[in-house]
């Protein structure tokens, strides 16, 4: 058989790869190696050639060391190639020497392929759930070799290779064979270890090179401001979490204690000399902190690999790798697992609406719009300088799928809170008449949005029943965290963005002015039910100049922190999973920055430590009580007991759960004390003050009421007699013995 773009040596009746060929191979813009290199059969027998720069000659060997030929010099100067002396088609690798060295190249070109037609048939579809399994780079065993395979999607690309150490970063060594059908291009390179750093250069479709681009679905990174992708090991972790999983995986999480701490990990603590704690460090001291103070739920800013300590994480371009900033991937399994074993779960913060455009990132992936729509007034995100993801396009869609299901697989977490939904569900967002295109229907909805997030969600939930996701969104979209059967977008959770902005606007006034914006609490119950939500006091409330939860609260020095402590109080007794940013839970003072640990000297003030008490209390209560979490998303676990008494500032409610006793929670709002305060209970009998927000443990002024309170019939309907402390929030509930 002869061989398209090879030439018969007339005297020795081999054939030889003809200039153009050659040359096409020594300039790197050969547009299938794999049909000339590596070992060819043709009509006269078996030939092998490999483009090996700086040799001066080269032994073709077979994998077990025996020699099969020695090669010439072919047309262009590094291209060698010859007969070899074997009986089938195998694999080689080659001894290389010259003057100053010797040295052994693994053939890559005399390897198959290790993708395969059913990988092809659902990547086309869309419907592949194990894309991490298949692209990427992957140490495997293949043909009778060790190495890594490398899969890259570029459709458009008129070349990619893999660069990296191994190869001295030539992209002419490591062109990867292209799978057509789905714009797939793929490479085994034996002898490639892990630890190997690599990135893909890629002729774009004007035979441009790119700027040299870091692995989408690389699972580890190099420390910023490198930027390479690494060569990772499987994981491998002996994971000893299956009680904690089995747990989730029974239970409604809807009616399950959530007190979520959300956590920077580069700036909750640092190390003496100022550098980032390492997982296991991490692990060591932030478990047990949360365990403490009884948070139920760990939520990282996103941990996934980003360039900018400034963004937070929030602009990723390594959505699949654990940043390196923290260690190793298996530090990050290491201390997912040491969380549940002490029965914490741990959530990510996920960001699928938008990315940054860095040079090495997904932006103009092949020389073309791939991940990101081309139409800026659909791919480019006016609030963050970022591009935003073609939901529409399955390749796309089915990337960030895949990834939603790696972290729950990989590494076990228990759940998404995805960022900026509301930016992927309006095509105007943020966007001025004339700066977006309209749906197919006219509209203003992201339809391609709303079918991939319903997609993220129902392969989430149907592949791990433990895992919760919830959504930050900011606007009355309806039934974000509703099934996806019934019409919703399919989340577990949303965030509370109304209460949040409520409650703290409320708070900042002064007291004598509260009674003119009492709505500011009582509106939020008229739609606390039509979600299920998550109450967040998040980092984005104490950034960008707005200071802290303390310094944002109203009056002098004493009356900020009594109104701190009744706003948990409140929070912790309202209907709805809470969550708190690391730091306020002592009432850190100075505004939160990624750039240093929070102020924990501030503990060794006692209004500090107080509120920290405060809090690891509320936690406790809020666990241990199931009236206060078992319907934190139904309307028949709360009930107003005092709703309009705008005049004194004051408020009560009840909260409920099936066959468990009810707690009252009254609040007092204003710098004034109460006495003989009525107020209507649930039943008559004896109550107990089971939390004072003005105890004096947590610095507070101790007035309260001795421990009970007695409520009788009176004109017909039951009546206690509260003393109301100022600035704060009470809870009580039935006796043992009276009221049970």
């Amino acid at each position: 058989m002869t061989q398209k773009g090879t030439v018969r040596d007339a005297d020795t009746k081999e054939f030889h790869l003809s200039a153009d060929e050659a040359g096409a191979i020594a300039s790197g813009t050969h547009g299938n190696p794999f049909s000339v290199l590596g070992v060819q059969n043709l009509e006269n027998g078996f030939v092998a050639r490999v483009f090996a720069p700086g040799a001066d000659e080269i032994t073709a060997l077979t994998l077990d060391g025996k020699s099969a030929g020695q090669l010439r010099q072919g047309a262009v100067p590094g291209l060698f190639e010859g007969p070899i002396d074997i009986t089938r088609r195998q694999p080689l690798r080659y001894a290389a020497a010259n003057a100053h060295s010797a040295w052994e190249i693994d053939d890559p070109y005399s390897y198959g392929p290790v993708l395969g037609p059913m990988d092809d048939y659902f990547i086309a579809e869309g419907s592949h759930l194990r894309l991490f399994d298949k692209l990427g780079a992957h140490p495997i065993h293949h043909e009778g070799a060790d190495g890594v395979h490398f899969a890259v999607w570029a459709p458009n690309a008129q070349r990619v290779s893999v660069v990296g150490d191994f190869n001295g970063w030539d992209g002419r060594r490591h062109v990867m064979r292209l799978r057509a059908d789905v714009g797939i291009w793929e490479i085994f390179a034996p002898g490639v270890n892990t630890g190997s750093a690599y990135k893909y250069e890629i002729l774009g479709p004007d035979g441009v090179r790119l700027p040299l681009k870091a692995d989408p679905f690389a699972r580890r990174a190099e420390l910023r401001p490198a930027t390479a992708s690494i060569v990772a090991a499987d994981l491998k972790h002996e994971w000893g979490d299956s009680a904690h999983r089995a747990h989730w995986s029974k239970v409604d999480a809807r009616r399950q204690p959530m007190s979520i701490y959300e956590v920077h990990p580069g700036s909750w603590r640092r190390r003496a000399d100022g550098t980032f704690m390492s997982w296991d460090e991490l692990g060591d001291e932030l478990i047990p902190y949360c365990v403490e103070m009884g948070f139920t739920h760990i939520e990282f800013l996103p941990v996934s690999e980003h360039p900018y300590d400034p963004s937070w994480g929030y602009q990723t371009t390594g959505l699949y790798a654990p940043s390196a900033r923290f260690g190793e991937p298996e530090g990050f399994a290491r201390f997912v697992d040491g969380a549940h074993q002490v029965g914490l779960g741990v959530i990510l913060d996920w960001v699928p609406a938008h990315f940054p455009t860095d040079a090495h990132g997904l932006a103009h992936f092949d020389g073309t719009a791939l991940y990101e729509h081309a139409d800026p007034r659909q791919g480019f995100h006016p609030d963050w300088n970022t591009a935003i993801y073609n939901f529409g396009r399955r390749e796309v869609s089915s990337f960030l799928v895949n990834n939603a299901l790696f972290w729950a697989e990989t590494y076990h977490v228990d759940g998404l809170r995805v960022d900026a939904v509301a930016s992927m569900l309006y095509l105007d967002y943020s966007r001025k008449e004339g700066e977006w295109i309209p749906n197919k229907d006219g509209g203003r909805e992201n339809l391609d949005a709303v079918e991939f997030l319903r997609q993220m969600n129902k392969a989430v939930y149907g592949s791990h029943p433990g895992i919760v996701t919830i959504a930050e969104e900011s606007t009355s979209w309806p039934k974000v965290s509703a099934p996806v059967h019934e019409g919703g977008l399919g989340f577990g959770f949303k965030w509370n963005m109304g209460f949040m902005h409520d409650t703290l606007s409320y708070f900042q006034r002064d007291p004598i002015h509260r009674r003119h914006h009492h709505n500011d609490l009582t509106f939020g119950l008229l739609y606390a039910f039509s979600e299920n939500f998550v109450l967040p006091i998040s980092h984005d409330e104490v950034v960008h100049g707005k200071g802290t939860l303390l310094t944002r609260m109203a009056g002098d020095e004493w009356q900020k922190f009594a109104n701190l402590r009744a706003y948990f109080g409140f929070m912790w007794g309202y209907p709805g999973k809470k969550l708190l940013f690391m730091g306020q839970e002592f009432a850190q003072r100075g505004e939160w920055s990624e750039a240093r640990s929070l102020d924990w000297d501030h503990l060794d003030d006692p209004r500090h430590s107080g509120m920290q008490d405060l809090v690891r209390d509320l936690n406790r209560l809020y666990a241990n009580t199931p009236a206060l979490h078992a319907r934190d998303c139904e309307p028949e676990g709360f009930e107003w007991l005092v709703a309009d008494d705008s005049a004194n500032s004051v408020y009560a409610w009840v909260r409920h759960a099936p066959g468990e006793k009810p707690v009252v929670i009254v609040a007092n709002l204003t710098p004034g004390f109460r006495t003989g305060y009525k107020i209507p209970m649930p039943r008559e009998g004896t109550w107990r003050e089971i939390f004072n927000s003005d105890a004096t443990i947590y610095g507070g002024s101790g007035k309260g009421n001795l421990g009970e309170v007695n409520a009788r019939l009176e004109g017909g309907r039951v009546v206690a007699e509260l003393t109301l402390p100022p600035l704060a929030t009470l809870m009580f509930t039935p006796d043992r013995s009276g009221a049970g």
